[in-house]
């Protein structure tokens, strides 16, 4: 009956889903390979609670399938990989032809057909990017090495779903060169059509739907699976046009707020069903024996791991890397997750009209394996070697910030730059020290400050609710007034009445052309509430200047001492660095900038940084006592915690990378956050 039944079998997978990632996350394995084992437990080989074979199972799992190599081609960052396109280009082919000759000689050492064995190449050509939220929260996303291994990403993701499709196609029986060239031309075609029109019906429908996000968010999985039913008419597999489906909308999704549902629903969902799936999969007698014989699965690792690090040898040798970059582009290329297991599963349950299978159980099986190893050996590599890089001085100084601080325009009244800080009013505890942050600082640059107060829409714009709403929203906004006059500067306040907070602040900042956006968060509310409740969170993506978040337990005018730990020297760093050399300012503060390095770091690295630092700090025009102190510790938030405590303010930058689960900070920052007990400015650039 538990297995019959559709609903029971669906409770038991969100219960899975639910408890068992975060159980393994504290042990600090992948929560992946917890979905994993739970797949094995609660299948035939243990509990028998959940059938492979049922058409709940078999439907999740074929979207989870999808979805997966959806995201791949949605997280793949184009920008990035323009930046560098022709070394991305050349460290591509390496990364995806020496993997590939690895595993053919691989297969065919343990007697594969030459099908096969090409398949096996291809199953070792791609990589997933798991490691990149370590070197996000690094800030070393700009250095080359790290770019050119992103951009790396959508020429061998591309090339091993090509190869698959032509296995896939001879497998299925006979095939001859005219059907291959029949197939590659369709293939090529159909991907032409895919990139180039659904990018551009995309952007049309996102042009006239406005701010319609659950019809934007239909469209998105509309194209998704119109991509994967395309693909299947031409005779190629599902998951390559589920992947040129990711690449086709991505530049038009960007950073919204729906790219960040898009990816959600998929990753709490439907992409844990299908690693449960794969555990369901895994006979356990056939996987003993599979290690029990474990040359092919040792041979099929080694292969792997070896061949990636000759592929990132053969770059430093041709793009003259240093040693650091060098282990940096193997790690980040070391795990096989997405592209890897989709196409491993796709091959597994190839038949030919013989009922033979493409690649055997035993490949399954070291393949699992080879994905367990390397998930957990490419993030911890990559959190060792990733200290080591640095981002050079013309990156920073290239690469200009959107900002007023880093504008050469003089900020005046006669132009179109005047400085204006929009501040979002609602709770009456932090108001007063909202408006006093933004009167400092509008104060100090010539400018003028907007309090803002939104009232949500009504269907009648007559309700008495809205007339109450708007009476308390006026109230507050003339006690903003008085406090605006007690600093001398000019206030010009504002209602809007809208549906949504959050897009009413961007809407409102825009259309004021603001240069800041200074928000509060309520000490009442959780922490996670804090950081990423949705309204932050989509201020933070949709605005178009600096957002700062603050938590302010005393008057900004108290400011006397403003701590920033400066982990890299980005465009972020920049930033953080200038707002509070700013603020400063307007108190005669002193500065210190901390950066906690790690133990093992040599002198002549940590020297080199502080530098770069010095010289970020002395680009600013204002006479500011700048300090910069440098702390070796194993844990950066504990050295900084225990440092803020001699320090009115703390300047945070919100250091957010995209994950498959959406927008997140730093685990730094999240824990700074939350055991702090002062003074907090959380700082959120513009397209960071």
């Amino acid at each position: 009956m538990l297995i019959d039944s559709p609903i029971i079998a669906f409770t038991i997978l969100l219960t899975v889903i639910f408890t068992v990632p975060p159980i393994f996350e504290k042990l600090r394995l992948p929560g992946l390979v917890g979905l994993l084992i739970a797949g094995v437990v609660l299948g035939q080989n243990g509990l028998k609670l959940l059938d492979s074979e049922s058409e709940t199972i078999k439907l999740l799992s074929e979207i989870g399938k999808l979805y997966l190599m959806f995201v791949a081609g949605l997280e793949i960052d184009l920008e990035q990989f323009r930046k560098t396109k022709n070394r991305s280009i050349g460290f591509g082919t390496l990364t995806f032809l020496v993997p590939l000759i690895a595993g053919i000689i691989v297969g065919k050492l343990f007697n594969f057909s030459w099908n096969s064995s090409f398949l096996i190449g291809s199953l070792l050509a791609s990589h997933t990017l798991l490691a990149y939220p370590i070197v996000s929260r690094l800030g070393v996303v700009t250095n080359e090495a790290v770019t050119v291994t992103i951009g790396a990403t959508i020429f061998t993701d591309t090339g091993a779903l090509l190869v698959l499709a032509i296995c896939v196609g001879i497998h299925g029986g006979e095939f001859s060169a005219l059907s291959l060239v029949t197939l590659l031309g369709g293939l090529a075609i159909y991907s032409a059509v895919v990139l180039f029109g659904f990018d551009w019906a995309g952007k049309e429908f996102f042009k006239r739907s406005g701010d319609e996000e659950s019809n934007q968010f239909l469209f998105i999985l509309l194209a998704l699976f119109l991509a994967s039913v395309g693909a299947q008419v031409i005779g190629v597999e599902k998951i390559v046009g589920a992947f040129l489906a990711g690449l086709a909308v991505n530049d038009v999704l960007g950073r919204s707020p729906v790219k960040e549902k898009v990816e959600f629903i998929g990753s709490v969902l439907f992409i844990p069903c299908f690693f449960v799936d794969m555990g369901l999969l895994i006979d356990i007698p056939a996987f003993l024996k599979t290690l029990s014989s474990i040359w092919l699965t040792v041979a099929i690792v080694v292969a792997l791991i070896g061949s990636k690090f000759l592929a990132a040898f053969l770059a430093k040798l041709l793009y003259r890397y240093n040693t650091a970059e060098l282990l940096t582009m193997w790690s980040l290329s070391l795990p096989q997750v997405a592209a890897t297991l989709a196409a491993t599963l796709v091959a597994y349950q190839s038949l030919n009209p013989a009922g033979e299978r493409l690649i055997s159980e035993g490949v399954l099986n070291s393949v699992i394996v080879l994905m367990l190893v390397t998930a957990i050996l490419g993030p911890v590599i990559t959190a060792r070697v990733a200290t080591s890089l640095q981002v050079s001085q013309t990156d920073v100084e290239t690469d200009r910030l959107s900002t007023w601080w880093d504008s050469e325009e003089e900020i005046s009244e006669e132009t179109d730059n005047f400085f204006t800080v929009v501040v979002p009013i609602y709770n009456p505890q932090t108001q007063r020290h909202l408006i006093e942050m933004a009167a400092l600082l509008a104060r100090h640059e010539h400018g003028q400050i907007v309090p803002l107060a939104i009232t949500k829409a009504y269907v009648n714009m007559d309700a008495p609710e809205l007339i109450t709403a708007l009476d308390k929203s006026k109230q507050r906004l003339q006690f903003a007034r008085e406090i605006s006059q007690e600093f001398d500067v000019q206030v010009s306040p504002a209602i809007r009445i809208d549906d949504d907070i959050a897009l009413g602040i961007s809407r409102t900042s825009r259309e004021q052309n603001a240069s800041l956006v200074i928000m509060g968060w309520s000490r009442t509310t959780g922490l996670r509430a804090r950081l990423f409740g949705s309204v932050i969170d989509s201020v933070f993506l949709s605005s178009h200047c600096p957002v700062a978040v603050t938590r302010l337990l005393t008057s900004p005018t108290k400011i006397k001492r403003i701590l920033v730990p400066v982990g890299d020297l980005t465009r972020q760093t920049v930033g953080a660095v200038r707002f509070a050399q700013i603020l400063a300012d307007t108190n005669q503060a002193e500065i210190v900038l901390l950066h906690v390095c790690d133990r093992k770091t040599s002198q002549t690295l940590v020297d080199k940084f502080a530098s770069g630092l010095s010289a970020i700090a002395a680009q600013s025009k204002l006479q500011v006592n700048t300090n910069i102190q440098t702390i070796r510790g194993d844990y950066i938030a504990k050295v900084i915690i225990q440092q803020a405590q001699a320090f009115d303010l703390v300047v945070l930058r919100s250091v957010r990378y995209r994950t498959a689960g959406g927008l997140s900070v730093s685990e730094v920052t999240t824990q700074v956050i939350k055991e702090l007990k002062g003074s907090i400015v959380l700082l959120g650039e513009p397209n960071s």
